[in-house]
């Protein structure tokens, strides 16, 4: 690239290689890839979303190993490489990776520390332990992600075999239109708990993405 400030761009290789290593490949969980998306376009952060399938959240114990490959494919191709993860229930596994191969990754246990922070979600849990939780993802998907993966669908007396100690349901709302309250309340009503909202915007989500750019 010229280094006259009044030149045009260059389309040569050594410009796109430069261009590509300003910019920063993001390994999301497909549950919070789009809405780290819409982040990256409306703050125009030189951050391309590479999703995962949100249905490793069944299967924790294959995050780790995802991300370690997709890493590994994006490194050579970007400045940085950063983990739109949280811990989500890999106990430490995602960690390892992490340190092996000079990673960040989303602070907390899992996306509800994200979207409301650690502190409220620990008070929720405080005051019922049998408190379920949904994000706008988990609302939205709920009959394919939740009912069909556990096979209520199918086999619906699994609701007490599943559910039989939880004693509410807590939606943490990003965008809770009136499409998505009646979905939410539909996924309460699927497995019988009542249902409490609680605001949180895209706020935290936006603040921990802010945080992997800066590390």
């Amino acid at each position: 690239m010229s280094s006259s400030p009044t030149a045009p761009t260059s389309t040569t290789a050594s410009s796109t290689s430069s261009a590509s290593e300003r910019r920063v490949a993001l390994i999301a969980c497909g549950a919070i890839a789009q809405p780290c998306q819409a982040i990256v376009e409306r703050t125009g952060w030189p951050i391309d979303v590479h999703p995962l399938p949100p249905l490793l959240h069944n299967q924790p114990h294959l995050i780790a190993d995802a991300v370690r490959r997709r890493a590994t494919e994006l490194r050579a191709s970007y400045g940085a490489v950063v983990v739109g993860y949280a811990d989500c229930g890999t106990y430490g596994a995602l960690d390892t990776v992490c340190e092996e191969l000079g990673l960040s990754r989303l602070a907390g246990l899992h996306c509800y520390d994200v979207y409301a922070g650690a502190d409220v979600v620990e008070r929720l849990f405080d005051e019922q332990p049998g408190t379920y939780l949904l994000t706008d993802f988990l609302v939205r998907s709920f009959a394919r992600t939740v009912v069909q993966e556990l096979g209520l669908d199918r086999w619906p007396e699994l609701r007490d075999e599943y559910f039989q100690h939880y004693t509410r349901m807590v939606w943490l709302a990003q965008e809770p239109d009136e499409e998505l309250r009646a979905l939410a309340v539909a996924a309460a009503d699927r497995i019988e708990l009542p249902l409490e909202v609680v605001e949180t915007g895209d706020t935290g989500l936006t603040a921990a993405l802010a945080g992997l750019l800066l590390h």
